[in-house]
């Protein structure tokens, strides 16, 4: 009786190398064009997102990809073939090197392995967010990035959770401030507003982390925070008004900055650019400039000769100024408030309190 041995099935993420290779090849993606990114590739081959990660990695390995921030994996400059495998040297001073040399107990572990740290996990897993988005990531990603088995980044960290906060706390500790600081409340508030920006802006996903009413609570971004309060304090403002100024300066920062993100998602899912996309919905906007029912919005828009280009960075320094003259009274002036304005009322509804230490006696009586 015969015995005959199917061949092994290749493993997706070898179809999805050897596919986008191809359309290197064949000049389909040119140097410095953008591959699909690690969504794209998982909607498209109808694969896990690990798998993608892995597909990726291993051209990025090969020197066919490369990664650039805010770019994503685009096409090597000089893409290089795989190294061919060395034919073994045949002198016996030489044939200890042999790949036939058992392990020594020190070389059984693989040097990825060896090599892992917390902080070259944390260090990968913020390079994936930043190329491609937070919900890229993943801990099988992250493994895959490394080179390590699929459970090793588990020794360091207990989940992705856990692993977005040390992102999180690195990524905002990038950036620290001058020991003496500049002159006056407003230069102060101007350097922490910016800064935070500029973090934001090299790292767009910290805008999703998290939402005023639920701030994360890590060091690195405390650093911030004590910065921006203590370049209001000393004006003579009451501690909810100072608060409240720095949830304000804060939210311009996040409220802007949580754009960013959701752009680079939309590019992925669509993958339309944003002029392309604006492009492809010319006719709804003539539709409704023409309309009749809009007016002003009718003759703004007809005043751009060559259309409206959305500037996050213009709207950020626009919106900084704006916030600080109109604080400037506040702060400046002495104007105080010790209790918040009272919010219009709405039906049915009940304005929230925030939980504060109890100052009477447990008996609803205060001293």
């Amino acid at each position: 009786m015969t015995n005959t041995t199917e061949p092994k099935p290749e493993p997706p993420y070898l179809r999805i190398v050897a596919e986008i290779r191809r359309r290197i090849d064949h000049g389909e993606l040119a140097p410095g064009e953008r591959v699909p990114s690690t969504r794209r590739i998982a909607r498209e081959w109808d694969v896990a997102l690990a798998t993608a990660t892995k597909a990726l990695t291993h051209l990025r390995m090969q020197g066919i990809v490369e990664t650039k921030p805010r770019a994503g994996t685009v096409v090597a400059a000089a893409p290089v073939a795989p190294a061919r495998p060395r034919r073994p040297d045949p002198r016996p001073d030489k044939l200890s090197a042999s790949p036939t040399t058992p392990p020594t107990a020190s070389s059984a572990a693989p040097p990825a392995e060896q090599e892992l740290t917390l902080d070259r996990i944390v260090r990968t897993a913020v390079e994936i967010a930043d190329t491609e988005g937070l919900s890229a990531l993943s801990m099988r990603g992250v493994a895959a990035r490394l080179g390590v088995a699929a459970m090793s980044p588990y020794r360091y960290v207990t989940g992705k959770d856990d692993l977005i906060l040390l992102m999180a706390d690195a990524a905002f500790g990038e950036k620290s401030y001058p020991t003496t600081a500049p002159d006056g409340w407003r230069a102060r508030a101007e350097l922490g507003a910016r800064t935070l920006w500029e973090l934001h802006r090299r790292h767009p996903w910290l805008a999703q982390l998290s939402s005023l009413t639920r701030p994360l609570l890590i060091p690195n971004l405390m650093v911030h925070g004590e910065w921006s309060l203590s370049s209001l304090d000393g004006h003579g403002l009451d501690t909810t008004t100072l608060f409240d100024i720095h949830v304000l300066l804060f939210s311009h920062v996040q409220g802007l900055a949580v754009h960013l993100e959701r752009e680079e998602q939309a590019a992925a899912t669509t993958g339309q650019s944003e002029d392309q996309w604006m492009d492809s919905r010319a006719h709804t906007l003539r539709s409704l400039v023409e309309s009749g029912r809009f007016p002003t919005f009718a003759t703004v828009v007809r005043s751009f000769e060559d259309g409206y280009d959305l500037r996050l960075d213009t709207l950020f320094e626009l919106g900084l100024k704006a916030l600080l003259d109109g604080l400037t009274p506040v702060i400046e002036g002495g104007i105080r408030s010790h209790q918040r304005p009272t919010p219009p009322s709405h039906p049915g509804t009940t304005p929230p309190r925030t939980p504060s230490p109890r100052s009477d006696d447990g008996h609803g009586r205060t001293p």
